[in-house]
C-alpha cells in the first residue's frame, strides 16, 4: 500500500508541469509526511463552459463514494488495487469517469524485518525533478447537512491506485503506487475514456516504475513529524 508520501513542489511548478488551466482551492503547503485524510493537491479534468479544463485542486486523501453514509469511510480507502479497481462498487465509477493524478516527490514504505519495520523513501531512479505522478481516482460526496445549493456541500476525495511490486521494490513491500509516465498523463485524464475495456487497457499500458529506495529514519512513522529531515538517508 501507499500510506505516506512527500510533496513539496509549489503550485506554479505543478501548473507548469501538468499544463493546468485552473488552480482551485487553498494549497496545503509543502509536506514531507502526507498522511491519510490530509488535504492534498491533485490534477484532474472537468468540463467547464462546454470544454475540458485541467484543474489543480485540493481534495482529501481517502476516497468517500457518493453513496457512503458518512465521510469516515475515507480513512480506510486511501488505496485502490489495480486488479479490482474496475469491479469494486467503491471504485468502478470513479475509474471510468473520475481519474486524477496525485503529484508526489516520493513515497514511503516500510520493510518488515525480524527486529522492526524499516522505513524507505522511494523516488524516481533517474533523479528527475518532476517527481512522481501517481494514478488516482476522485469522488464527490454530498454532505446531507448542507443545502443543495451550497458549494461547500461537496467533499472532494481521492484514492491512489496500487499494483504489485516486483524486482528491487518487492523486497521492501509487495505493493507500489501505479506511477504514470508523462506520455500517459493525457490519456489517464481523458474524459472520453469511460468503458471498462478501455480503462483496463489503459491500466495495463502503464509500465513498471524504476525507483530508487533509500532507508530513512523512524521519525516518519509519527504523523505529527514533518520536515526535510524525514527524507534524509540514514547512515
Amino acid at each position: 500500500m501507499c500510506g505516506r508520501y512527500a510533496i513539496t513542489r509549489r503550485d506554479d511548478e505543478l501548473a507548469d508541469q501538468y499544463r493546468i488551466d485552473q488552480v482551485l482551492g487553498e494549497p496545503p503547503g509543502p509536506s514531507w509526511n502526507v498522511a491519510p485524510t490530509d488535504p492534498v493537491r491533485v490534477v484532474l479534468e472537468r468540463v467547464e463552459d462546454e470544454r475540458p479544463q485541467r484543474q489543480l485542486r485540493t481534495v482529501r486523501w481517502g476516497l468517500v463514494p457518493s453513496w457512503a453514509k458518512g465521510p469516515g469511510v475515507g480513512a480506510r480507502m486511501i488505496n485502490a488495487r489495480i486488479e479490482t479497481v474496475t469491479e469494486k462498487p467503491a471504485f468502478r465509477t470513479a475509474a471510468a469517469r473520475r481519474r486524477a493524478i496525485v503529484p508526489m516527490d516520493g513515497y514511503f514504505e516500510w520493510q518488515k524485518t525480524p527486529a522492526r519495520k524499516v522505513p524507505y523513501f522511494l523516488t524516481a531512479a533517474d533523479g528527475a525533478q518532476q517527481g512522481l505522478a501517481a494514478a488516482g481516482l476522485y469522488e464527490l460526496w454530498p454532505d446531507p447537512s448542507r443545502p443543495a445549493d451550497d458549494p461547500a456541500r461537496w467533499l472532494w476525495t481521492v484514492t491512489v491506485v496500487t499494483r504489485s511490486a516486483t524486482d528491487a521494490l518487492g523486497h521492501i513491500h509487495d505493493r507500489t503506487p501505479l506511477l504514470l509516465p508523462p506520455d500517459l498523463w493525457d490519456e489517464w485524464l481523458d474524459l472520453g475514456t469511460t468503458s471498462v475495456d478501455d480503462v483496463r487497457s489503459l491500466l495495463d499500458a502503464v509500465p513498471e516504475p524504476h525507483l530508487l529506495p533509500r532507508e530513512v529514519g523512524p521519525a516518519v512513522g509519527n504523523v505529527r513529524n514533518n520536515g526535510p529531515e524525514l527524507v534524509a538517508p540514514v547512515g
